[in-house]
């Protein structure tokens, strides 16, 4: 099943998955909602889905999908950077990650590797975990935007678009003050003084990689 908000990128995909007799794409969602209703109804395999969804992140969304079915295999193919998503991805659940300008080359050995049970990242994320991890110098080389939690990271995005406290509350299903309260968390995390630094400084971050 494939989820992404994009038609083109749906449709590029589904030609590219569809060229393999051995698979087939039982379903297509262009939202997190969706997604979650069509997965109990299709039972597919493995799911490739988007970060940027319409009205969540795809990580929340691969947490939500794994809740619903425990072996349900996950791919990201998302324009976002690896170097930033690829750890989170995985943290929640997903079993590969395939930025979509490599996506034709890597798509379907990614797709065959997650099925048979191993992981599919870039030798770069992997250089990177396995440095992490032997090193044990954990935050030491971590930018600040990496040390965000996952639902700090979408809070972060949704300012950088230009979004009001009211207006991310409503969309996450929260309470103003819980955004105001993840706002003032940001600012600490960033090294932001002001409010208006917070802005500034996400819709930079938003439009450098390519979120607007």
């Amino acid at each position: 099943m494939i989820v992404d908000d994009h038609p083109i990128t749906r449709q590029g995909l589904k030609a590219l998955i569809s060229q393999q007799p051995r698979f087939e794409v039982c379903g297509e969602a262009d939202s997190a909602p969706q997604a979650v209703d069509m997965l109990g109804k299709l039972k597919p395999d493995l799911v490739i889905a988007d970060i940027t969804l319409k009205t969540t992140n795809g990580i929340e969304l691969i947490k939500n999908l794994r809740a619903q079915s425990p072996q349900l295999r996950v791919l990201v193919v998302s324009m976002h950077d690896e170097n930033l998503y690829a750890e989170r991805a995985l943290r929640a659940g997903a079993q590969g990650y395939v930025m979509k300008q490599e996506a034709s080359d890597q798509i379907i050995p990614a797709i065959e590797k997650i099925l048979s049970g191993d992981l599919h990242l870039s030798a770069a994320v992997k250089d990177k975990i396995l440095h992490r991890f032997v090193s044990n110098s954990g935050e030491k080389n971590v930018s600040a935007i990496e040390t965000l939690s996952d639902r700090e990271m979408e809070v972060f995005q949704l300012i950088g678009n230009g979004h009001s406290t009211r207006q991310i509350a409503t969309r996450l299903n929260l309470s103003t003050k819980t955004i105001d309260s993840y706002r003032e968390h940001l600012k600490i995390k960033l090294s932001l003084a002001t409010g208006s630094d917070l802005v500034r400084h996400a819709i930079q971050w938003v439009k450098s990689e390519g979120l607007v």
